[in-house]
């Protein structure tokens, strides 16, 4: 790959390094923003978030308002700033979709600084924006908009796979959704392939063995019920008719992006090096617990560890950045030797102040996203019942009483930011101050 050459008077770019030195990075412009999201003034992290002056970036922006508006409940809104985000990374995403090598080249880049360029999203970032929209498509009913998009996350998360020559613990948050949607419609057979893919990518196993062990005696399919019965356990007694009640919540804050620099000192001048490293944050709440009025409860499963998930990915990527980071050096180890050349040692000096300043690591990065995705599944009797959602080690939140049909499933879509949680009921017949 060609890089670009030096101008006859490299001291002409060095009012660039001033604006690199003054310049904030996205933690810093956006704290206004993550601090509204995290007290759970949702409005207002929205409108800071959606604003490109704010975030300078099309894809974050949507990204960051998406997420915030999924925390408030308001799946339109989200489905609104989702799909800015996705509009945004359109043509990357179809280079993805051709092939892995078309996702490479669609990423290089050796501009003067990462920061320089466009933020176009972290390779897992743009599958939760699919992801995202499918948990907007299933609160809003458009079942057939969920498969939609859980094929595009994980045909996505393929690409990534193929490119780094790696099998990442992820999926397992869409192939749930799809299996629920398939599940809310009454084709268990299609839920089934979800559930056995979630086995098979080793996320979410133990809501997934359950449902394949359910599904498999339901559908009569027994020697595959006996396989999964020997594996995850026998079948669970549920009463006649069951309806069922579903949680599915983001818990926590993802990791930040934190900037990892090392200056190597040479006889010809300093070469830099700048990569961003994820710092994981401190997590207030490890899991749900749905509960009823009878004492009955339930705890909810890791589907996916956003967390993890976004530090291998990264990881992957670290080669990649650190030879940019080197190429970049190098040219800029060439321009303090032409300044010394045309100013003296004055003239060195400026060069490695301005390869020092100009080389930053990219701390932008997705906010918002949960520290990891989790479920669970209550059958309960047709009836009344009065339904508690708690955030084990923070808050809780008494949604009422419902009244459920037979065989009629229930979502409660949550996210818990610091101890503070934030819950959605969907389905059911609310009967108001009912008390059982």
């Amino acid at each position: 790959m060609r890089l670009a050459s030096l101008p006859r008077r490299p001291s002409l770019l060095l009012p660039t390094a001033l604006a690199f030195v003054g310049c904030a990075t996205y933690p810093e412009r956006t704290s206004e923003a993550f601090d509204a999201f995290q007290r759970g003034h949702f409005e207002h992290a929205a409108l800071e978030y959606a604003d490109r002056d704010v975030t300078d970036s099309a894809f974050l922006s949507g990204a960051e308002a998406g997420a915030v508006a999924l925390a408030a409940g308001d799946w339109d809104d989200a489905l609104d700033h989702l799909h800015r985000a996705a509009d945004a990374v359109e043509d990357l995403e179809r280079r993805a979709l051709v092939s892995a090598a078309s996702l490479g080249e669609g990423m290089a880049s050796w501009a003067l600084n990462d920061t320089a360029k466009p933020y176009r999203g972290e390779g897992f970032e743009r599958v939760y924006v699919h992801c995202g929209l499918a948990l907007a498509y299933l609160a809003s009913g458009r079942l057939d908009d969920v498969w939609v998009e859980v094929a595009l996350a994980n045909k996505l998360l393929e690409a990534e796979e193929e490119l780094y020559e790696k099998e990442y613990r992820a999926g397992g948050f869409g192939h749930f959704l799809s299996a629920l949607a398939y599940e809310i419609l009454g084709q268990p057979d299609e839920a089934y392939v979800d559930y056995r893919r979630m086995v098979e990518k080793d996320v979410g196993t133990r809501l997934a063995g359950r449902a394949l062990v359910r599904i498999a005696n339901e559908e009569g399919w027994l020697d595959e019920a006996r396989a999964w019965e020997q594996r995850f356990g026998p079948d669970t007694v549920r009463p006649a008719g069951a309806a069922n009640i579903v949680v599915i919540a983001g818990v926590g804050c993802g990791p930040i992006k934190e900037e990892g620099r090392l200056i190597v000192p040479t006889p010809d001048g300093v070469i830099p090096f700048a990569v961003p490293t994820y710092a994981r944050r401190h997590q207030w709440v490890d899991g749900m617990r749905l509960r009823l009025a009878s004492g009955e409860t339930v705890r909810t499963d890791v589907l996916e560890d956003v967390s993890d998930v976004a530090e291998q990915n990264l990881a992957d990527r670290l080669a990649w950045m650190a030879a940019k980071s080197a190429a970049r050096g190098l040219l800029k180890r060439e321009l303090t030797q032409k300044l010394e050349a045309e100013l003296g040692l004055g003239g060195r000096a400026l060069g490695e102040v301005f390869a020092i300043a100009s080389e930053r690591a990219d701390l932008r990065g997705w906010q918002t996203l949960p520290d990891t995705w989790q479920a669970c599944r209550m059958f309960v009797p047709p009836g009344a019942h009065r339904l508690t959602l708690e955030a084990v080690g923070g808050a809780r939140s008494h949604l009422g009483t419902f009244a459920l049909e037979e065989g009629e499933t229930m979502l409660i879509l949550a996210r818990t930011v610091q101890g503070r949680l934030y819950a959605h009921a969907i389905g059911g017949q609310p009967l108001g101050g009912a008390v059982l």
